[in-house]
């Protein structure tokens, strides 16, 4: 499937400095090796680009190869890279471009050379501190790291159903482009090191915001894109969107381990959702990219059912919109609960962690965990009847 999206072509730059993947190490990959930067960029540094390389536009600071780069479990995945600079001011709606550039900067030398470079579309990575641990525009290494910490826990694309996009690689900007970055700033100097994150993602479609293409925005376009032309492909869709949606919901259980003091710690969302920081892959399974705001949170020996009502919404919201156009299409109209209830079971089916069970006028989520853990252990009402 090649890549639909707003084409960007990017300049290619070696870099000497790396972090690589354990899952990933004995691969060699080398676009996953480089910087990749628009031509907006090519005053805050002498060397010469290596090449171009096409990409479509994603999310506000990244971007997506149009052809896939690996095949993994029969899934197709891209060239994600993270941190290639944002179009638009950090504190208004306005295009960035030379002269407010100019403007938040010092070095005369560096702004001759903005002056006198060709600026098309431009983008800028910038030395704003933004978000705790990343400059505007740019990413930064604890941002990074972290997302390598979650992505090493993976069986390379799961942990435990919990499907995440692998981070494959943190490339360090050169250290003398990283000190003309940081000239510019409108309020406070981002003080850590700039790098960007080579990815593998399946697709680009997100399920609401930051996509040309969104299960929320244009269900149909998607359904187009991903050749989804008969009531079976739908319906195998929408079960593969249930499964990974469930496990999305349940990431505490997947992930926990006990502590010494009989404390449970597990991965929870910070600053992140399901509507703008996951992708669909063709099939319909949802794909967490966005690993950086995953953080182990500490509890005591208490249910839990804060994660599930976090982004039960977009869930269910996104689920509706996919059954809705399966319908219209194909003709196949079921009772909204029936449906459900009848993918859950199907998608359910094995699940390490989830079993179901009827509890009166209820459809009941029987939560369990990894660890096998009883106290931890609890029920969520998915359905009333």
């Amino acid at each position: 499937m090649k890549m639909k999206g707003l084409p960007l072509n990017l300049n290619m730059y070696e870099t000497s400095e790396t972090l690589t993947n354990k899952h990933f190490q004995q691969f060699k990959m080398p676009e996953f090796g480089r910087i990749y930067l628009p031509d907006s960029m090519g005053p805050f540094t002498e060397v010469i680009p290596k090449g171009t390389k096409e990409f479509v536009v994603d999310d506000n600071r990244g971007a997506v190869s149009t052809s896939p780069y690996l095949e993994i479990d029969g899934t197709d995945f891209y060239l994600s890279v993270k941190g290639i600079g944002s179009t638009t001011n950090p504190f208004s709606h306005q295009l960035l471009g030379k002269v407010e550039i100019c403007n938040l900067l010092k070095d005369s030398a560096l702004k001759d050379r903005i002056v006198n470079s060709k600026e098309t579309a431009p983008r800028y990575i910038t030395g704003e501190l933004w978000l705790r641990g990343s400059p505007y525009g740019g990413q930064g290494l604890q941002h990074a790291t972290t997302s390598m910490r979650v992505s090493e826990m993976a069986d390379l694309t799961s942990i435990h159903g919990f499907r995440v996009a692998p981070l494959v690689k943190i490339l360090f900007l050169p250290e003398t482009l990283e000190n003309e970055i940081k000239k510019i700033f409108w309020y406070r100097r981002f003080r850590g090191r700039i790098v960007q994150e080579a990815r593998l993602v399946p697709s680009n479609v997100r399920i609401y915001f930051h996509s040309g293409s969104t299960v929320g925005g244009n269900i149909s376009s998607v359904f187009d894109l991903f050749g989804i032309d008969d009531k079976d492909k739908a319906l195998e869709f929408l079960k593969n969107f249930v499964k990974s949606g469930i496990a999305f919901l349940t990431l505490f259980v997947r992930s926990l381990k006990g502590n010494e003091d009989g404390t449970f710690s597990g991965l929870d969302f910070y600053d992140v959702w399901l509507d703008k920081d996951a992708v669909l892959a063709p099939d319909g399974t949802i794909y967490f990219v966005d690993l950086e705001g995953l953080e182990w949170i500490t509890i005591g020996r208490e249910k839990i059912d804060d994660q599930i009502y976090r982004s039960l919404y977009e869930f269910i919201y996104a689920y509706e919109q996919i059954e809705r156009e399966r319908s219209a299409r194909f003709g196949d109209v079921t009772d909204r609960k029936v449906q459900f209830e009848q993918l859950l079971r199907e998608a359910l089916n094995g699940d390490e962690i989830i079993k179901l069970a009827r509890e009166g006028e209820s459809l009941e989520l029987v939560v369990g965990n990894i660890l096998g853990e009883q106290s931890v252990n609890g029920k969520f009402s998915i359905i009333d009847w």
